[in-house]
């Protein structure tokens, strides 16, 4: 049954894209191609900000990688002595030139935790680009699928309009045969008028969700979508959700890169508390005797009011925090995943019993009072009460379908898996 109405699907939407082509005097080649949703989510993560976004900080990470690895620059000492001072020391003949170079020495580990910390960042930022890439899929795929159930409302309810139109023909026919009530011909009348209501809102509606789908993707959508993303779930009975687990998603990954920046912010700290120590190398000219000599100066700064102790303190407790998020991020995801899956399977359900025996009893029981009715063996009640009925299950198939598709996107960004480092 999941086949038929997904063979109902396909003839629909292409009715209605017939239509809207028509109704906008557009004509298009029945054979162009269409715009899956692979492609769909292709255009989009090339061309949303958000994604350019994340590719920027990626770029700034890889930078601040190179940046940690450098070593601090030396300076250049120039001291002049003895000069510009009274009797002999008057002017600058008498002077003393000395030019040195102070050399600073990183001790503690400084340099190799600060690559630590540039690495915990790059890493971190490549996760974020991941994170914002399964983000616009699922968006994208959540705009794919609402246009699309969006389309195929609107080809149902031009085909409710055809048929109301054709039942108000023939119960005019018949009222004009004297076969029946002028009652009968304005009841038609009333269910043609509110057809075609239904059809300028739901054009509306289908419309307003292929532009949103177009916003998204960066580009106007001009090609049919693939309506065959509306299919039903496959298999029989629905088992019960299997254990929700948050290992190796991305959610989980993301806090456990927050965790990992923190600890190498901890190891930073710590090696800051390690006072550096400066060289300075060089050579001295003595006016008095035109002679050269070399000098040599070490200098260290005294730890008395900044030992560093409160730094280590502060990354300690972003360390602690950063463990805290990472176990209640692992709390939320999984229950998230666990809702999601219940959500999946209820979709599930409603989807088969939706589009199963009732909407083909549904079909058939219109069928056979359109025939009947025209034959005059079945009066316009019973033919518009299985017209009602047929609308209401199908639109019903259609809700499911999409909501069990929605369910399935949700749950899959939720268990997305983090990317294996190195890859």
């Amino acid at each position: 049954m999941i086949r038929l109405v997904a063979v109902l699907v396909t003839v629909t939407s292409c009715v209605a894209i017939a239509h809207a082509q028509q109704a906008g005097g557009v004509s298009r080649p029945i054979s162009e191609p269409l715009l899956t949703l692979d492609d769909a989510i292709a255009l989009a993560t090339g061309s949303a900000p958000a994604a350019e976004a994340a590719t920027a900080e990626v770029d700034s990470a890889e930078a601040g990688r190179r940046v940690a690895g450098l070593r601090p620059n030396p300076a250049l000492l120039v001291e002049v002595e003895n000069f510009v001072g009274t009797g002999p020391y008057s002017g600058v003949n008498g002077a003393d030139v000395t030019a040195s170079l102070a050399i600073p020495l990183e001790l503690g580990g400084k340099r190799r935790a600060r690559i630590a910390v540039a690495d915990a960042e790059a890493r971190r930022a490549l996760l974020a680009r991941t994170i914002v890439q399964a983000d616009i899929r699922l968006q994208v795929t959540e705009l794919y699928i609402q246009a699309t159930a969006a389309r195929i409302r609107f080809a149902i309810a031009e085909d409710q309009f055809r048929i109301a139109s054709d039942t108000a023909r023939a119960a005019t026919v018949r009222v004009q045969a004297g076969r029946a009530s002028p009652l009968e011909q304005e009841r038609a009348e009333v269910a043609r008028l509110n057809a075609e209501v239904d059809v300028d809102r739901t054009r509306r509606l289908a419309d307003a969700a292929r532009t949103n789908l177009a916003r998204r993707v960066g580009r106007p959508i001009t090609a049919p979508l693939d309506v065959s993303i509306l299919g039903g779930p496959t298999g029989g009975t629905v088992g019960p959700p299997r254990p929700a687990s948050s290992a190796g998603t991305l959610a989980l990954a993301a806090a456990e890169a927050e965790l990992a920046t923190a600890d190498a912010g901890v190891q930073l700290a710590r090696s800051q508390r390690a006072p550096d120590l400066t060289i300075g190398p060089g050579v001295r000219r003595i006016e008095a005797t035109n002679d050269v000599a070399a000098v040599f100066s070490i200098s260290m700064p005294l730890p008395l009011f900044n030992n560093g102790r409160a730094a280590v303190e502060a990354a300690n407790a972003r360390r602690r925090r950063a463990d805290a998020q990472r176990r209640m991020t692992a709390l939320d995801v999984e229950q998230q995943i666990s809702d999601a899956e219940v959500d999946v399977h209820n979709a599930a359900a409603a989807a088969r019993i939706a589009s199963g025996p009732a909407l083909s009893a549904a079909m058939e029981a219109a069928r056979i009072a359109r025939i009947g009715y025209r034959e005059g063996k079945f009066g316009q009640l019973e033919l518009l009460d299985a017209e009602r009925t047929l609308t209401e299950t199908r639109s019903a198939s259609i809700e499911a379908l999409a909501s069990y598709q929605l369910a399935r996107a949700r749950l899959e960004r939720l268990t997305a898996p983090a990317p294996i480092e190195g890859n």
